[in-house]
C-alpha cells in the first residue's frame, strides 16, 4: 500500500528543521566545546579535554548549551528546514537539477539563518571558552554592557560567509550524494541507508571547506568584552596566518570534523524521519 506524501510548507519545514537540530546538538555540543577551545587557545586535543575535566567534571563538556539550543531552533531551523522549499523555489527539485542550484539553495538558507542566530553563536562561544565560572546572565549582562546590542553581533560578516559555505556544501553534497547512492544502488532516497551514506560524505566535505571560517569565526567572536583585539575579517584572517602560518586555519581539523560528521549525519536523519512521520516529501 503506497503511502501518499506531500512537500511541507516553509514553516513546517523550519519547524521540522529546528526540532531535529536541538535534539542533535545534545550529542555533539561537548565535541564542539572541545573543538572552540582548541581553536581558541592553540592546545592540542589531549590537553584541551583534559583541561575541561579538571575544570568541572564531565557536565562541564555541556558548557553554553542552553545558547546551543537557542542557536539551533532560530539559525538552523532556516538552514536546514528551509532548504527543500527553497531549493524547489528556485527550480532545482528535479532529478535533473545541476548541483550548482542546490549549493545556491544552501548558501542563501544558510546565509540568513546565520544572521538570525548569530547572537546565540556569540553568546556559546563565550561561555564554551569561559573558565571563571561566570554565570550565563553575567555573560550577557558584560556583553551589552561593554558593547550594546551590536556585540551580539560582533563576527556576523564572517558568519555570513561561513553559513554560505558550510551549508551549500552540506545540503548542496547531501543533496546530490542522495541521487548518487540511489541510481547506484537502486535504495529509495527515503531509505535510511542512502540518508546515512549522504550524510556521512556531507559531513567530511563541511569539514574541509569550513575549518578556516570557523577558525577566524571563532576568534572574532571570542574577543573580550571590553575590548577588541581584530578589527574585522580580513585582519583576523591575516594575524592567525601571520602567528601560526597559513595551516593554522585548519586548527582543530579532527573535532570539527568529529562533530560535523556526527552533527550533520543525526540532523539529516532526524528530519528525514519527521518528515516521513508527519506524512512530507524527504529532501
Amino acid at each position: 500500500m503506497s503511502v501518499t506524501t506531500r512537500k511541507p510548507t516553509l514553516i513546517e519545514s523550519m519547524a521540522c528543521g529546528g526540532a531535529a537540530a536541538a535534539f542533535a546538538v545534545n550529542f555533539t555540543h561537548p565535541i564542539e566545546l572541545v573543538k572552540t577551545r582548541m581553536q581558541v587557545s592553540g592546545g592540542g586535543l589531549g590537553p584541551t579535554i583534559s583541561g575541561v575535566v579538571k575544570e568541572g567534571g564531565v557536565t562541564a563538556f555541556w558548557k553554553g548549551l542552553p545558547f546551543g539550543w537557542g542557536r539551533e531552533l532560530s539559525y538552523t531551523s532556516v538552514k536546514l528546514g528551509a532548504y527543500a522549499p527553497v531549493r524547489n523555489a528556485i527550480g532545482a527539485g528535479g532529478p535533473d537539477a545541476g548541483i550548482g542550484m542546490k549549493f545556491l539553495a544552501g548558501a542563501l538558507t544558510g546565509g540568513f539563518g546565520s544572521i538570525l542566530g548569530n547572537p546565540f553563536d556569540v553568546l556559546k562561544t563565550l561561555a564554551q571558552t569561559n573558565t571563571k565560572g561566570e554565570g550565563l546572565g553575567l555573560l550577557v549582562g558584560n556583553l551589552y554592557r561593554d558593547q550594546g546590542m551590536g556585540g551580539f553581533y560582533r563576527g556576523v560578516e564572517v558568519n555570513i560567509m561561513r553559513a554560505c559555505v558550510l551549508n551549500a556544501t552540506k545540503m548542496g553534497v547531501y543533496d546530490a550524494t542522495k541521487g548518487f547512492v540511489t541510481e547506484k544502488t537502486g535504495w529509495g532516497r527515503k531509505d535510511i541507508k542512502t540518508s546515512f551514506s549522504a550524510a556521512f560524505v556531507a559531513g567530511f566535505f563541511m569539514t574541509v571547506t569550513v575549518s578556516p571560517w570557523d577558525m577566524i569565526r571563532t576568534k572574532l567572536m571570542n574577543q573580550p568584552t571590553d575590548k577588541k583585539l581584530y578589527n574585522g575579517f580580513a585582519d583576523c584572517a591575516a594575524k592567525t596566518v601571520k602567528e601560526g602560518g597559513v595551516l593554522s586555519l585548519w586548527r582543530g581539523f579532527v573535532p570539527i570534523w568529529a562533530r560535523f560528521a556526527p552533527q550533520a549525519t543525526l540532523q539529516l536523519l532526524t528530519i528525514e524521519v519527521i518528515y516521513n512521520k508527519m506524512g512530507y516529501s524527504g529532501i
